[in-house]
């Protein structure tokens, strides 16, 4: 077998429709736009969800909710990431760039530290946001919190 002799499964393939080229071809005068109307003119498009002049489904469909254009999102680190970070690379602080160099959070992203697992190293952590039960942990294990 070689390129020469590939070819596609029996049936998966059709010939196309070929329009406008005589009546004789079935498919010769108006070329299967039919008489008159905005569809048999050139140049002719709808948009995008457009039903015929049927009010649409996404303005048939009510707005539900609301989306605060204010909302502050947060990447969330957990502490059990921190002493995993601190036992592979012996640190003494986290900060942002500590983070960012490891692939935990991107340029841009606002960091919060979450309580999820346990910190036994003695850490100065510096963040923009800390839970409560991380902040306890953090200062239990003998270490300090920068809000950033």
């Amino acid at each position: 077998m070689n390129l020469s002799n590939l070819k596609p499964a029996e049936g998966s393939t059709k010939n196309r429709k070929r329009i406008g080229r005589g009546t004789g071809s079935g498919r010769g005068g108006t070329s299967t736009r039919g008489h008159k109307g905005a569809g048999s003119r050139s140049g002719t498009s709808t948009k995008v969800g457009f039903e015929g002049g049927q009010m649409p489904l996404q303005r048939r469909v009510p707005k539900v909710g609301f989306k605060n254009p204010n909302r502050v999102e947060y990447t969330g680190v957990n502490l059990d990431v921190l002493q995993q970070l601190v036992e592979k690379y012996s640190l003494a602080t986290v900060d942002f760039a500590t983070l960012k160099e490891h692939g935990l959070v991107s340029r841009n992203d606002l960091v919060k530290i979450l309580g999820r697992g346990e910190l036994k190293a003695k850490l100065e952590v510096q963040a923009h946001a800390f839970t409560a039960t991380a902040q306890k942990a953090i200062e239990a294990a003998g270490g300090t919190i920068v809000k950033l």
